[in-house]
């Protein structure tokens, strides 16, 4: 099955260049996605195509109008879709999440501008994402980070012993890797990576990958211990 993806910007470009590219790009030719970008003011109001307008109670920037965003998803929308709206009010965005978007079968991402969007908005969408506790020019990037994290998770898109042992795919950051040369610049690789042990091997990764979460991510460690 072919996960399709609509993405409703009014910059396009910003979203059709980077897909395009490596992975994304290889994954479209497979036909494992269908990614289509749509440029928000071809349901815009008017002459103009207008998309926004000054906010209620005053304030600066402009705010993006419910009008246009119900217009698309008049015509996007089926029932099997799941619309969602980047904004730094949504769920944190996680590989869980990642995992369970790439079983879907059609994502619709909706990338607001400006200083946001009419709050009646949220009521025509399934679901809000935010891809950290910081603030970007618009949605164009967000969208771009869960296609790609969705994408690659596609049966076929990558070797799968890429996604089961990489970071997050066990609660846990992913162990050090190490190549050529086996020493640079006084420093080595370790000894059991090179033994030929692969139990040996095995449980290093293990253990390497532990430690480095407790170093870096305690926070993974709580959630494994109290996932409720």
């Amino acid at each position: 099955m072919t996960l399709e993806i609509d993405v409703v910007t009014l910059f396009p470009a910003m979203v059709e260049g980077p897909l395009a590219e490596s992975i994304p790009g290889r994954i479209q030719e497979q036909g494992l996605v269908a990614i289509r970008v749509h440029d928000l003011r071809r349901w815009g109001l008017g002459r103009h195509r207008s998309v926004d307008d000054t906010p209620y109670g005053g304030g600066a920037g402009m705010v993006l109008r419910p009008e246009p965003v119900a217009g698309a998803l008049a015509e996007l929308r089926r029932p099997d879709s799941t619309v969602i709206l980047l904004d730094p009010a949504g769920e944190v965005f996680r590989h869980e999440r990642a995992r369970d978007l790439a079983t879907r079968s059609h994502l619709v991402l909706l990338c607001p501008r400006y200083e946001g969007v009419d709050d009646r908005i949220r009521s025509l969408v399934d679901l809000e994402l935010s891809i950290g506790d910081y603030v970007l020019t618009g949605g164009e990037l967000p969208a771009l980070v869960v296609i790609d994290a969705v994408i690659r998770l596609l049966p076929g898109a990558i070797d799968d012993a890429s996604t089961l042992e990489e970071s997050f795919a066990d609660g846990l950051l992913e162990y050090p890797q190490y190549t050529r040369p086996a020493e640079f610049d006084g420093q080595g690789v370790p000894e059991v990576l090179v033994s030929g042990d692969h139990g040996a091997i095995r449980a290093w990764r293990r253990a390497a990958a532990l430690e480095r979460t407790r170093q870096r991510r305690p926070d993974l460690l709580r959630d494994r211990d109290h996932p409720g």
